[in-house]
């Protein structure tokens, strides 16, 4: 990946030229990819969305961000990561809304995997603890963007939001925690 070249491209965009983004895609593809397998490892076998489909929809969201100002192919990763969250709550809240409950089962955020095995419902009570951690701390819920629903590592992590690796592992620690609590009080 070269990153000048991201970075260019971006700025294109942002610009207006429209043709930039398709020359763009080519170049980050296999990072897209990357990061939507790790989101979905451990998915159950009939998971109707794979990776290829989730790329796809996380670049169809991109096209319609006009005029975006991009900093850097970090930034462009980090917004990445939150359109993939977005794509996959919104999936969640599809799917729910056809099953109307279903089997649910416990959860925690892993140490060691970013990802780990998570149903539907899983998906909506991070979105939704999510929704109260930001209250808290925003940086914290950015973090488990990129490593939860991006899975990027801490060192990718930090690079996309320009903070140092151990304030990244502070963070995702903490937010772990945090949710890994929240989760177990809302199944109980």
């Amino acid at each position: 990946m070269d990153a000048a070249q991201i970075t260019r491209l971006l700025n294109a965009h942002a610009s207006g030229d429209r043709h930039a983004l398709d020359q763009l895609f080519p170049l980050i593809y296999d990072d897209m990819r990357r990061m939507a397998q790790n989101k979905l490892r451990g998915e159950r076998a009939d998971h109707t969305l794979n990776t290829t489909d989730l790329v796809h929809e996380v670049y169809l969201k991109l096209i319609k961000f006009d005029r975006i100002n991009y900093q850097n192919s970090s930034h462009f990763f980090a917004i990445t990561s939150k359109v993939m969250r977005n794509i996959l709550v919104d999936y969640a809240v599809k799917k729910k809304a056809q099953k109307r409950g279903g089997n649910q089962k416990r959860m925690t955020l892993e140490e060691n995997n970013a990802v780990s095995e998570v149903n539907i419902s899983d998906v909506l009570s991070i979105h939704h603890a999510l929704e109260r951690l930001v209250e808290i701390d925003y940086r914290q819920v950015r973090v488990v963007e990129c490593r939860f629903f991006g899975g990027l590592s801490i060192e990718e992590t930090a690079k996309t939001l320009g903070v140092s690796e151990p304030t990244v592992s502070r963070d995702w620690n903490m937010a772990r925690a945090w949710l890994n609590r929240e989760l177990s009080e809302a199944n109980n």
